[in-house]
């Protein structure tokens, strides 16, 4: 059995699709956590997780996410939490109201296995909308566009976003690897 920790339920109920879809037990640790202030969501994820190691019991994951608008030379990126709360995707609309929409969502996820904390990563490329858009999913959702969609996740049904989305990309690695090593006992 391996843990997600995490205070937000739809990244747990995303994740859990997929380890549900792989025939794999996903437990949930609802937990609020205090987050580095840090330039990548790399280091914010590996620090959140080193912070957990003598408080949930192994083996557990986390993950963090930043959205990075190429316009706006990667804002919000690690901050895209706080944004989100202050801002919100209106905020982040009223900011591009020129031609460079290009974006990328980064997803890291720091697993620790009880000796030692393995990353994986996913990005996923795209733009921001002109509007919001869809009912489903959360966060920046209903304003990115995936490369290769005229749709925003948000517009997309769970299994489609699954499918594409940087969080399934990090999280397939993470499976990837909890199978090959036979990490599930």
């Amino acid at each position: 059995m391996v843990t997600l920790v995490t205070s937000n339920k739809h990244k747990f109920q995303e994740i859990r699709e997929m380890f549900d879809h792989n025939g794999l037990n996903l437990e949930w640790h609802e937990l609020t956590y205090e987050e580095i202030q840090a330039d990548d969501t790399y280091s914010i994820s590996y620090d959140s997780c080193r912070k957990l190691v003598n408080v949930v019991k192994a083996p557990f994951f986390m993950e963090d996410t930043g959205l990075y608008i190429d316009s706006l030379k990667g804002f919000p990126g690690p901050y895209s939490s706080y944004v989100s709360r202050t801002l919100g995707n209106p905020g982040i609309l009223r900011l591009l109201n020129g031609p460079g929409r290009s974006a990328k969502f980064v997803t890291v996820v720091s697993y620790y296995d009880g000796n030692s904390i393995l990353q994986f990563d996913g990005v996923l490329r795209g733009h921001i909308s002109a509007e919001s858009r869809g009912e489903n999913g959360f966060g920046y959702d209903p304003i990115f566009v995936p490369e290769g969609s005229d749709m925003t996740l948000s517009e997309m049904g769970i299994d489609l976003k699954n499918s594409l989305s940087h969080r399934s990309m990090a999280i397939s690695k993470l499976i990837s690897y909890l199978k090959r090593n036979d990490k599930l006992k």
